[in-house]
């Protein structure tokens, strides 16, 4: 029988009705009263370490479930983490560069009903969660929810209300899971070493999407106050340069001042390619900037902060940030 640690960091799962609207009260031993038929095929430990709304998570939560993991590594076998949804995707990419290489399940779940109410997700996620971790040979950081387990640097919110709201992009969901029946077709990365677990971030990262009418002087500002900014263009990747709006300017005082400029798309599939057009090519090959390719745009923002708790200068972060992380990038400028 499999010795799991359950850490309850509030969202959903744990939400009960207030005048103000739904808000994180339940305890962990109150989520598992929920389902006493998982003392019988795993042997579960409870830990509270926020009851918070996931909107309210920030860098410093997700260094401090590491550092929880990494306290409590050697005395279990496995890990569940209750999260809400809206933040998970971003919380799963994070555990994924925060902890690498582990031996064993960090499995990150929650609901879009809180699970005291009558009909609700919450009791089947926890349950899968559970079963998915108690399965020998599961390895590395999923997300688990509504059946499917999903590698944590693959995962993204895509409903907000339905209870398929995650899905796996540009890569295969790892597993199924059925009740006990579990159908697992990725297993995770292969190990080639020991765990290793970090405690630096660097959260100054911004997200920029281009909308039609934007004015490049954006650049200026969000530079003064941020090392890496990461631009969700259009389609594969373009950036614009016609007339006034001239976006290539930017990217030379970004350059000259060292920061780091990551071109994603707004396009959830397949990825970036921005090499295909002039609008493109003409940023990455002029300037330095880089690719999330086939990246999701939470991991690559996560990477990025996790690199930069280590280097700014930009040779080493292109080397870290085109090196695959449980499997985060199958695609780039030298493959």
């Amino acid at each position: 029988m499999k010795k799991l640690l359950l850490l309850s960091t509030g969202g959903t799962i744990a939400s009960v009705m207030t005048e103000n609207g739904l808000a994180p009260a339940a305890t962990p031993k109150e989520l598992l009263s929920y389902i006493p038929e998982a003392g019988k095929f795993c042997e579960i430990s409870v830990r509270q370490l926020f009851n918070l709304d996931s909107t309210n998570f920030q860098p410093e939560h997700w260094i401090r479930i590491s550092e929880e993991i990494r306290r409590e590594y050697e005395g279990y076998d496995g890990f569940i983490v209750t999260h809400g949804t809206d933040t998970m995707a971003y919380t799963a990419a994070a555990l994924s560069y925060l902890i690498q290489n582990p031996e064993k399940p960090i499995i990150l779940t929650g609901s879009q009903k809180p699970i005291s109410v009558p009909i609700t997700d919450a009791r089947k996620n926890l349950m899968d969660s559970l079963r998915f971790a108690s399965r020998d040979g599961v390895r590395g950081v999923y997300l688990v929810f509504d059946g499917k387990a999903i590698l944590g640097t693959r995962a993204r919110k895509i409903r907000s209300k339905s209870y398929s709201a995650f899905e796996s992009i540009n890569y295969p969901v790892a597993a199924f899971i059925d009740e006990n029946r579990i159908i697992q077709y990725v297993d995770g990365e292969s190990r080639t070493g020991e765990t290793v677990f970090y405690d630096r971030l660097n959260p100054r990262v911004f997200v920029l999407k281009l909308i039609p009418g934007i004015e490049p002087e954006i650049l200026q500002y969000i530079g003064e106050r941020y090392d890496a900014i990461i631009i969700e263009s259009y389609g594969v990747g373009g950036i614009p340069f016609y007339n006034k709006r001239n976006f290539l300017s930017g990217l030379e005082d970004l350059t000259e001042k060292g920061k780091i400029v990551v071109i994603a798309t707004q396009v959830m599939l397949e990825g970036s390619d921005a090499e295909v057009y002039e609008v493109g090519y003409r940023a990455v090959n002029h300037y330095n900037v880089l690719q999330a390719y086939d990246m999701t745009v939470e991991a690559a923002a996560v990477k990025l902060m996790w690199i930069m708790g280590q280097s700014t200068e930009f040779e080493t972060v292109k080397k870290m940030f085109y090196t695959r992380v449980s499997q985060d990038i199958l695609v780039g400028p030298e493959w």
